[in-house]
């Protein structure tokens, strides 16, 4: 089933070491709304969808883990060579103390992922909805980080994974109108 290809989906870059923008980025490492915990939704998700869109979740969520590999490579970049004075003042003084240098999930306010961030509701109609919102958070929070960043290499990679949570919700949306014409055509028995 995988096939693994030693590049990331896309290249990432950066200009120095900055730690606080590391702590941004994290947020879509671990946070309620990144790329963890959109791939293990729309995993989970698959199993209760219709065949008609199940293979839309089984990509997306496959992709998704494409992502999180992403900004993982990004906050290491980021964070490699900062010195623990660097890692505290940039507010991940905690993380350095628990995890050194290593990645750990948690949002960027250092509350540590939990499962409580996936939704799945079992309607397939309202779980591609969440599916919709969550892309659409996601997106927000990608702009949000750019906004912040002026690293010009981080911020063509953001912009890459930032167009990819666009395209997600459109195929979400595909998905919903393909179930609701299901729903509502005439069953005959």
């Amino acid at each position: 089933m995988w096939y693994y290809e030693k590049k990331l989906q896309y290249p990432v870059k950066v200009s120095q070491c900055n730690p606080m923008l590391a702590k941004y980025l994290i947020e879509q490492y671990g946070g309620a709304d990144g790329e963890l915990s959109a791939a293990l939704r729309y995993l989970n998700q698959r199993y209760t969808i219709p065949d008609k869109v199940v293979g839309l979740l089984n990509d997306i969520g496959t992709e998704e883990f494409a992502h999180l590999e992403m900004i993982a490579t990004m906050v290491y970049k980021l964070t490699k060579d900062a010195t623990p004075e660097q890692l505290e003042a940039a507010g991940l003084g905690a993380h350095f103390v628990n995890h050194d240098h290593a990645l750990f999930y948690h949002n960027a306010a250092g509350s540590p992922w939990t499962a409580t961030y996936i939704q799945a509701k079992g309607d397939p109609i309202a779980d591609l909805y969440e599916d919709i919102a969550a892309e659409e958070k996601a997106r927000a929070t990608y702009q949000w980080i750019i906004d912040l960043s002026d690293d010009p290499f981080i911020n063509d990679s953001l912009k890459f994974l930032r167009e990819r949570e666009i395209v997600h919700s459109q195929r979400f949306h595909e998905a919903v109108e393909i179930l609701k014409e299901e729903r509502d055509r005439k069953k005959i028995f």
